[in-house]
């Protein structure tokens, strides 16, 4: 056999071999690609599978307990503040307030804070009330899950934490924390309050809108710098400022007239007979002052002998009032002056005197000074311990907002005070 028949022969064997394993790779290849394989299947059903329970039916969605995560936050005031809020809403309609849990989580940006609802294993109950939420615009969404009793004991135990830490009494009073200290907490209190207004929450139209943080920060330092500047209990002024206009800047009572002999310069004259002028007498602004009461409170800012320039610029009250340009700001500092005066008036009578705010002095409104008072005791409870909090070189008796072990809260949690409302809130709310 000559050397070239040898090498064909060769040649043609390991054309062979190699189409028989490409051959045996490509059976291989497919085999593995559809061959059956066998699928984790869930140990409840997939789709819910309707029941009935006491005489009623029911469609359970989950295998252990039933849970809607209904808000995150990424800052732990604003979370709390939402999560107390909510719990105050659902108290008030007979919900057991227990159910609504508040949890601190680890993610690689830092701490997030969610908000949970405990909710019946059935869609039929469960979705009506959180689709209910929501349309009250309480909520923004909701995402269902499922938990075991232990993460349901886990949740208790966060929301039980926060409970505590922004309800033992600090070291640290209201009087004695710097404007530096309060600053942050009160703008995101003004934000959060702004935010919860009726008005906001109903979508009335035409519906104010909330602070942004920009001005709610601006509208917190101008507020420190007034009641410092007239010695003025900051909770109470503060609650003066939630039942006239949630700190936003609104006109109200846009209706309001009152009858003058003559009109005066800026009146909007309304009517005219022989003898007077109908005026118009809207309230103006956050702190809603009405434009008669505003020209009283710049006579007594001409007349008083406080060094204004202590003041920053913007909170300096002109030396000619223009009732129809007046700056926000300096309406601030127009109702810290009012509030001063009815409280040197009264003897320093916090109650008379913020009464009289709303009802004038010679009828202060009792109701209204409620309600003051009411948001006053909230506020200087939040701000206390969010200022604590927020610092963490601060010597105080809260415990930090970090997952640990800590007795689990009682059944029953003691739902927030309801602040009382302005007559163009609900009278349920």
């Amino acid at each position: 056999m000559s050397d070239r028949k040898l090498f064909s022969r060769l040649v043609r064997r390991l054309l062979c071999l190699t189409t028989g394993l490409l051959a045996f790779a490509a059976c291989a290849y497919t085999a593995y690609r559809f061959w059956p394989l066998d699928l984790h299947a869930p140990r409840y059903p997939a789709l819910p599978a309707p029941k009935i329970q006491v005489n009623r039916l029911v469609l359970p969605f989950a295998p252990g307990l039933a849970a809607a995560k209904v808000a995150t936050f990424n800052d732990q005031l604003e979370a709390f503040l939402h999560f107390e809020y909510l719990r105050g809403r659902e108290a008030r309609d007979g919900s057991d307030t227990s159910r609504i849990l508040l949890a601190a989580v680890d993610t690689a940006t830092g701490p997030s804070y969610e908000i949970f609802i405990v909710s019946d294993n059935d869609l039929l109950t469960a979705v009506p009330h959180l689709a209910q939420l929501e349309s009250y615009n309480l909520i923004a969404h909701y995402e269902l899950n499922t938990w075991t009793e232990k993460d349901f004991a886990y949740h208790q135990r966060q929301s039980h934490m926060f409970d505590v830490a922004y309800g033992v009494p600090t070291g640290q009073k209201l009087e004695s924390l710097s404007s530096f200290q309060l600053r942050p907490a009160l703008a995101r209190f003004l934000v959060f309050k702004s935010q919860t207004d009726n008005r906001v929450l109903a979508r009335s139209d035409p519906a104010p809108r909330p602070l942004t943080q920009e001005q709610a920060t601006q509208l917190a330092a101008d507020i420190l710098d007034v009641a410092q500047f007239y010695s003025l209990p900051l909770d109470y002024f503060l609650g003066v400022g939630a039942m006239e206009n949630d700190y936003m800047d609104v006109d109200g009572d846009l209706a309001h007239a009152v009858w003058r002999k003559r009109a005066q310069p800026d009146d909007i004259v309304l009517r005219r007979t022989r003898k007077r002028v109908m005026v118009s007498d809207y309230a103006i602004g956050t702190w809603q002052i009405t434009r008669e009461t505003l020209r009283a409170a710049h006579q007594l800012y001409l007349k008083d002998k406080r060094d204004y320039r202590l003041l920053p610029a913007r909170l300096r009250p002109p030396q000619e009032l223009h009732l129809n340009s007046v700056d926000d700001a300096v309406l601030t500092t127009y109702a810290g002056l009012l509030l001063r005066g009815l409280l040197d008036h009264f003897g320093g009578d916090v109650e008379k005197a913020t009464g009289a705010y709303n009802g004038g002095v010679r009828a202060p409104n009792p109701a209204y000074a409620s309600g003051v008072k009411t948001v006053a005791v909230y506020a200087r409870r939040i701000l206390e311990h969010a200022s604590v909090l927020d610092d963490p070189t601060t010597d105080v008796k809260n415990p930090a907002i970090t997952p640990s072990d800590v007795p689990a809260p009682s059944p029953a949690q003691a739902p927030a005070t309801p602040q009382q409302k302005q007559r163009w809130r609900l009278a349920a709310d």
